[in-house]
């Protein structure tokens, strides 16, 4: 079965299945070499890279359906952090995508998404395809401009950056994108991914320290030229409380 019969086969099921006109497209972060990545799957209709959304079912809560959408399109698992952060309704905004089909077909009706960001680490991730794709891949950001995605999807995702640096300011980051143990330097390098600009490490390293969110090991990373750095881990205890109350002295 090509890929366009597979599409007209489950839109049939899907009218049963699913809610109409309405899907959600989380956006998956991942860090790794410095840099920010993104979770995106290549359809093998069109050869174009897409978030890896879906649709919600009729009986079925909203949260529950990006977690089990994650888990069946990207294999995704465990996950534990999801923020809702936009709605993307455009008119248009994803019909297009389908125009070799008819009108009567679920995927080309107007849907409205909700946008979902979650952060991962992506060694800790075993990534899968499901039927409609050829591919899951994360993506450097710096790539992006590079590909072609589909609908809005490119838009999505910059809106989710945006909205992660709003968040960065009120919350803690980086309890499931870095290892158990970490640098100093490594945690300001995330910060400095996600904000796209760099910070003062005097400062950085200050504020980190006063939001009572790490602890201090008593071991060193070992093997570089210079003096062994600190190993820091998060408090995983002071690190939810700041999550569910938002940070007070950053």
């Amino acid at each position: 079965m090509d890929s366009k019969e597979l599409i007209l086969k489950r839109s049939e099921e899907n009218k049963q299945l699913y809610i109409p006109n309405l899907s959600a497209d989380p956006v998956i972060f991942g860090f790794d070499q410095n840099e920010l990545k993104v979770l995106l799957v290549k359809m093998n209709y069109r050869k174009m890279w897409i978030l890896p959304g879906g649709y919600i079912k009729k009986d079925e809560d909203l949260n529950d359906a990006v977690v089990r959408i994650l888990k069946e399109r990207a294999g995704v698992n465990a996950v534990s952090y999801l923020e809702e952060f936009a709605v993307f309704g455009k008119k248009n905004r994803s019909e297009g995508y389908f125009e070799d089909f008819d009108e009567t077909l679920f995927q080309k009706q107007r849907f409205i998404t909700i946008g979902y960001y979650a952060l991962f680490n992506p060694s800790k991730i075993d990534l899968a395809t499901d039927e409609f794709s050829e591919s899951c891949e994360w993506i450097y950001l710096s790539q992006l401009p590079e590909i072609e995605m589909a609908m809005d999807h490119k838009e999505i995702v910059e809106k989710a950056l945006l909205a992660l640096r709003e968040k960065i300011s009120i919350k803690p980051i980086g309890f499931n994108l870095l290892p158990e143990k970490f640098t100093l330097s490594e945690l300001q390098k995330l910060y400095e991914a996600i904000l796209g600009k760099e910070l003062n490490r005097g400062n950085f390293y200050r504020k980190i320290k006063n939001l009572g969110i790490l602890r201090k090991l008593d071991e060193q990373r070992r093997g570089g030229a210079h003096k062994a750095p600190d190993l820091y881990s998060f408090d995983e205890e002071n690190y939810n409380k700041a999550l569910e109350n938002g940070l007070t002295s950053w």
